[in-house]
């Protein structure tokens, strides 16, 4: 007790300062990286360094010590690889919220684009089309737009309709949605690599839950087997939707006048429906 009041004592606002710093980074490290794969890589590394900190200082091994010193530098080396996406997706959230500014949809706009993609997706449900529609936010897909044929086109239910039809070229892929414009279609999306519990989950709903994983994309995919529609952000998926809950999420998603009034949505389904490891199809 005696030696925290001393600390105490001869603490100035400098130190304050630089506690809050390193108090906020580990909080910003630690926020960013919940709910991701990287967990358990930190409980590990965490662990290692406990273990490597007790055997070094409490015990005189010196052939360890001098062994774990010249390991250290390879490990500053192989934490940026192990955590290259969460780093990726803490950079991109960064620049996002504070570097890039990019306008907001139109909601004028974004309304019919809505419509017409929920219209589109109970139709394909239905009649057991499969569909990957993705659209595109804050962080550019440019690099898989280009993957695609590039369209410009107005949105409409029926032109998403016709696209994913089997007997149409472009119905393999991705159609990309920006700024209330269906910019591309058959556009090829990266495959998620997270070990997935569900057996049945198909290459459409590995890429949209890629390209979720790698960007703040929302995608709407619906499964050819089951005619059932699904919904991904950031890695997870909502599964089994209809067209009431699809039409919520995207406006709760895609409308900023209504993104607060509709936010309990999406987390309640979120937190009821998916899991980043309980996935299918």
């Amino acid at each position: 007790m005696w030696e925290l009041m001393w600390l105490l004592q001869r603490l100035t606002w400098v130190d304050i300062i630089d506690i809050l710093l390193v108090s906020g980074l580990l909080f910003g490290l630690f926020y960013t990286l919940k709910g991701t794969r990287a967990i358990p890589l930190v409980r590990g590394i965490m662990a290692l360094l406990v273990i490597l900190t007790i055997l070094t200082r409490f015990i005189p091994l010196r052939a360890f010590s001098w062994l774990v010193e010249q390991l250290l530098p390879a490990l500053l080396v192989a934490v940026p690889v192990l955590f290259q996406p969460e780093l990726r997706r803490a950079l991109e959230q960064l620049g996002r919220g504070w570097l890039v500014f990019k306008a907001m949809p139109d909601s004028e706009s974004m309304e019919p684009t809505i419509e017409a993609v929920v219209e589109a997706a109970e139709h394909m449900a239905r009649h057991n089309i499969g569909a990957l529609i993705v659209f595109e936010r804050q962080t550019g897909l440019q690099e898989y737009i280009e993957t695609g044929v590039e369209l410009n086109a107005e949105i409409s239910s029926e032109l998403l309709s016709t696209i994913f039809d089997h007997h149409t070229i472009l119905h393999d892929g991705a159609v990309i949605i920006s700024d209330s414009r269906l910019v591309s279609a058959a556009c090829v999306l990266p495959l998620t690599s997270a070990i997935l519990a569900d057996r049945e989950l198909g290459l459409r709903h590995r890429a949209a839950l890629g390209v979720t994983e790698e960007s703040d994309a929302i995608c709407v995919v619906i499964s050819e087997e089951r005619g059932a529609i699904s919904l991904t952000h950031s890695g997870r998926i909502i599964r089994d939707l209809d067209k009431k809950r699809l039409n919520s999420i995207l406006h709760a998603f895609l409308l900023p006048r209504e993104r607060s009034s509709n936010l309990d949505i999406f987390h309640r389904l979120f937190k009821d429906r998916s899991t980043s490891k309980d996935r299918g199809k």
